[in-house]
């Protein structure tokens, strides 16, 4: 049997990840797809808006066949490292093609790039200290030089302003870099941008959308339209049993209180807490009533509001840069649920698998593995303030069968 990896986080799973499933199973040829999908946390910094256990249920209803979880170590991590963990789990677990979604919809140019960036590595790193050193983030920075790079190279390059083509790019990087043996292929996105708000007229949107949809008309009706039918009922469900979606706001109290139990130095001491910030956020977290008005207050240049949320999820779960940094490879596959096929595929293929198939976290004390325990249990307890009712835990929840 064959496969196709896709990377998600499916926060929920829409019409447009639909469309993606389908059309990498197609181009690829694949009899299934796996995705590897990030935990409680995701990578641009904030709480996932349901847990695992339901968006891997959405995926499943919809065409995946194997769900995998990229550990806390990367599914919070920036973008390289984000999808060095993606890249070698789906090698590890077999896969022949990974697809993603880009702005872009064709590979080459995302070959080009690669080629291009790797050719003038010096020059474009060069470039890079030069922008930062004007004050610029460093996410800009990087945006600049390799715009003036490009000029230089006649082949078609990709636009990197757009945050699929971004990721894209590092996926192929990932893969080139590690000499794995996984093929690219990409998807276009199709109508609506990574930050479109929903457009009624349509039945694609982004999950950004669908996520403000829902927390500003506080209605998961302005959204149906949007999302597969089985995701609309798991949302629904949720609603009913825990009375509200996920968001910092519904972490808030938690959260401040992780900051102001810290002193300024035990602060740098989490992962991704740059120095100096550590007093910021102190001051801010003091006269801050919510998450909102927290972020107001300490975003600048420097300091994007996506880093600084990934600093504060690190802070609230409590992983230490030593933490974080001890391995940046996978160690393990952890399964988190799986269709007929997608079984029949792990029965067929697991002696050939780079890694040790996880299905009970309680077979293993692994270190990376008990940071995702630690972040499902601490994702539990902003569950449990909004709601008063817990969600399941990694110990208690086995591998979901569609």
């Amino acid at each position: 049997m064959k496969a196709v990896g896709v990377v998600v986080e499916y926060n929920p799973f829409h019409n447009g990840h639909f469309y993606h499933i389908s059309q990498s199973k197609s181009k690829s040829n694949a009899d299934v797809v796996i995705a590897v999908m990030s935990g409680h946390f995701l990578q641009r910094g904030e709480p996932a808006l349901v847990d695992k256990w339901q968006r891997t249920k959405m995926a499943l209803n919809n065409g995946v066949d194997i769900v995998i979880e990229l550990p806390y170590v990367f599914c919070t991590g920036h973008a390289t490292l984000f999808a060095e963990g993606a890249m070698q789990l789906l090698e590890a677990i077999g896969c022949t093609n990974f697809a993603f979604g880009s702005e872009e919809g064709s590979i080459q140019p995302f070959l080009n790039t690669y080629s291009i960036l790797k050719k003038h590595e010096e020059h474009y790193n060069a470039l890079i200290k030069q922008y930062v050193t004007t004050g610029i983030s460093y996410p800009q920075s990087l945006y600049k030089a390799y715009e003036e790079l490009r000029q230089i190279d006649g082949n078609q390059t990709i636009d990197l302003s757009q945050p699929n083509n971004i990721l894209g790019y590092h996926y192929i990087e990932a893969a080139k870099r590690l000499n794995l043996s996984i093929e690219p292929m990409t998807i276009p996105r199709i109508q609506a941008g990574f930050h479109d708000d929903i457009n009624t007229d349509s039945t694609i949107a982004s999950a950004t959308g669908i996520r403000k949809a829902i927390f500003e008309q506080k209605s998961l009706g302005e959204v149906k339209q949007f999302v597969p039918a089985e995701s609309y009922i798991l949302l629904e469900n949720w609603q009913r049993q825990y009375n509200a979606f996920i968001q910092w706001e519904t972490f808030w109290p938690y959260l401040r209180f992780s900051i102001l139990r810290n002193t300024p130095e035990q602060l740098t001491r989490f992962a991704d807490v740059s120095e100096g910030i550590e007093f910021a956020l102190i001051k801010a977290a003091k006269k801050s009533d919510s998450f909102s008005q927290f972020m107001t207050q300490i975003k600048s240049k420097r300091y994007t509001w996506t880093r600084l949320q990934r600093m504060v999820t690190h802070i609230y779960t409590g992983i230490t840069k030593e933490q974080l940094h001890q391995s940046t490879t996978p160690s393990y596959i952890r399964l988190l649920g799986m269709t007929k096929k997608g079984q029949a595929y792990l029965s067929e293929h697991k002696k050939q698998f780079l890694l040790p198939l996880i299905s009970r976290v309680a077979a293993t004390n692994d270190p990376m593995l008990q940071l995702d325990i630690r972040a499902t249990d601490l994702y539990a307890l902003g569950v449990e303030l909004s709601s008063g009712k817990r969600i399941a835990s990694d110990y208690q929840t086995p591998p979901i069968r569609i």
